[in-house]
């Protein structure tokens, strides 16, 4: 599927795209985290320039052992920054778990919603049926505060692929249509190392699904596993993991290092496969 549509707009996957991450917490795991909403406009604006065709707005940090936030502050630190720049055009994401905040999001412009808990609270699916916005659905074993406490799996592949799929089944059974539906196999979350680097070799799997696929690899602990390189020395790590998912038949890569990501996107398409 190369068309996504996102609200009122449609976006084209025929090739790569990019997901630029707008941190609106001080508890991000990069450090790139602001609790100010101009700093995040000014954030999610530069990012688009640099090429980003996405931009992801999310104030609840989802890293290991992250404390969950309440839904009105929330709200209080996205909605601006969503209002703002999709104003300005742009095709933005609601990075969010809770019905409510999706319904706001998408009421001040959200086109998308990114959920890491797959749209299983419940009211989740009609917020996101009702409002048009596209959505993305990720694995996640456990929750954030307790996810990376011994994480287990009989076959890590099968499982995040079955889950996935039927996730995507109860999405079009609550009326979003398979053109609004982009999966993420969760990286990161409740995983090993090992469980990631199988998920990344056979990512193609996940993509046999029919839903474009999303991955959010950038600056994540398991590039600093296997180079030994500090959340802020990892952008080649990141864009070298970025290139592999897309080798293997992801659609979407969130990053936080755009311009860089881009440039070696734009370089990968023009040479060809």
């Amino acid at each position: 599927m190369t068309k996504l549509r996102c609200g009122s707009h449609v976006l084209d996957l025929a090739t790569p795209c990019v997901m630029g991450i707008v941190n609106v917490t001080g508890d991000s795991f990069s450090g790139d985290g602001r609790l100010d909403a101009a700093a995040g406009i000014e954030c999610g604006r530069r990012m688009l320039a640099d090429g980003a065709r996405i931009v992801d707005v999310g104030a609840e940090s989802t890293r290991p052992g992250a404390a969950p936030v309440e839904a009105a502050p929330e709200l209080e630190r996205v909605l601006p920054v969503v209002e703002a720049l999709a104003r300005e055009g742009a095709i933005v994401s609601i990075d969010t778990m809770k019905p409510e905040v999706m319904r706001a999001a998408i009421a001040a412009g959200a086109a998308m919603v990114n959920d890491v808990a797959a749209l299983r609270a419940p009211g989740a699916l009609e917020a996101v049926a009702a409002g048009g916005a596209a959505v993305c659905l990720m694995h996640m074993q456990g929750e954030p505060r307790t996810m990376q406490v011994a994480p287990h799996y009989d076959d890590v592949l099968r499982e995040v692929r079955d889950f996935l799929a039927v996730r995507a089944e109860a999405c079009r059974g609550a009326g979003i249509a398979a053109d609004r539906i982009v999966v993420d196999p969760g990286f990161g979350f409740g995983k090993t190392l090992e469980h990631n680097l199988r998920l990344l070799r056979e990512l193609d799997a996940v993509a046999a699904l029919g839903y474009p696929v999303l991955v959010g690899l950038s600056r994540k602990s398991m590039l600093g596993t296997i180079t030994g390189r500090g959340v802020g020395e990892r952008t080649a790590a990141s864009i070298a993991a970025a290139l592999a998912a897309v080798a293997r038949g992801a659609s979407i890569v969130r990053v936080h290092d755009v311009r860089e990501t881009v440039d070696a996107l734009t370089l990968w398409t023009e040479i060809g496969p």
